[in-house]
């Protein structure tokens, strides 16, 4: 999966989990949870749909590096593969 197909994934995700929010208008640092207002188990909910499409487990102490888009792809695609 490429960068873009990553954003496109977790964007879509991410209206799933929060329809008309604005996920698709994010910019890459803002902290998804307040963006969107996104409460604990939202977030989990969130890190567990990114795991069933792709993959990559994200251990609870990764958790602050996919607190943003921009960290959501950069994790995703360091990860994805091994």
């Amino acid at each position: 999966m490429e960068r873009a197909q990553l954003r496109t994934m977790a964007v879509g995700v991410l209206d799933d989990l929060a329809p008309g929010a604005g996920a698709a208008t994010l910019s890459g640092g803002e902290l998804l949870q307040e963006a969107l207002d996104l409460d604990s188990f939202d977030f989990l909910t969130f890190v567990q749909r990114l795991h069933d499409a792709t993959g990559v487990e994200i251990p609870e102490l990764d958790y602050p590096e996919v607190a943003t888009l921009d960290g959501v792809i950069d994790y995703l695609d360091r990860h994805r593969g091994r």
